[in-house]
């Protein structure tokens, strides 16, 4: 199929392939979409701080300080995303980043306190409506999965004084971060200065509020340790 080539050379993998058949109607559907796509990218393009190869944008995708935007090769926006880049150290993604429709990415909250900034690492795809706040700074590695509504924070409003509106008692900024080669299933909620190593799998729901070391299997509110991939 010339399609699953040219697919096969823009990832680089030579080892990918369809494990399904498609008709040529879904081929061309495909295609179609991907041309437009493509054709959005090409105007989105200056635009962006850099960008080192191919740039697919879907429909109705908002993209604010672009300047401090940094994309890898063949970076994908799903349709109705939502990018803003405002932060020290603005947003950037690895090569072949894909970010599925609906999802929220953004560095600064309030204006007055200028964030530091998002991180996504090589192929690494985030699901559907996801909800990414790097206000603090959040960093995910390679080859990272998500499921659909996930939110991960990196910023905390402070409570403790009973004088002061909780509005006015500020915020505590802490980095997130989650390693490379995990799987994080669909609504699971990753809260402020958790560090999630590699290999990690976190069920669906999930609701993390601490940190665990790498090839752990994580589940519940809170979420808790279920055991370790690498045990016996």
């Amino acid at each position: 199929m010339i399609i699953e080539k040219l697919i096969r050379r823009l990832k680089n993998d030579p080892d990918y392939g369809w494990e399904s058949s498609y008709t040529g109607r879904d081929l061309f559907v495909v295609a179609y979409v991907r041309f437009f796509q493509l054709l959005r990218g090409l105007f989105l393009k200056p635009f962006l701080k850099q960008s080192a190869g191919l740039v697919f944008i879907g429909t109705h995708v908002k993209v604010r300080h672009g300047y401090q935007l940094t994309a890898g090769k063949n970076m994908i926006l799903g349709d109705n995303v939502e990018i803003n880049a405002l932060s020290t150290n603005g947003i950037k993604l690895g090569d072949h980043v894909s970010i599925a429709r609906d999802s929220i990415l953004f560095c600064t909250g309030v204006i007055a306190q200028k964030g530091i900034g998002i991180t996504i690492g090589n192929r690494t795809g985030i699901g559907a409506r996801a909800f990414l706040a790097g206000q603090g700074g959040i960093t995910i590695g390679d080859d990272v999965i998500t499921g659909p509504g996930v939110q991960i924070f990196s910023e905390n409003h402070n409570f403790s004084d009973l004088t002061q509106t909780i509005k006015q008692q500020g915020v505590t900024k802490q980095a997130t971060i989650i390693g490379n080669n995990c799987w994080i299933g669909g609504c699971v909620s990753i809260l402020a200065g958790v560090t999630i190593g590699d290999g990690c799998v976190i069920a669906a729901g999930s609701v993390v509020n601490k940190s665990f070391p790498a090839n752990s299997v994580i589940a519940g509110v809170p979420a808790k340790l279920i055991k370790n991939r690498d045990s016996a």
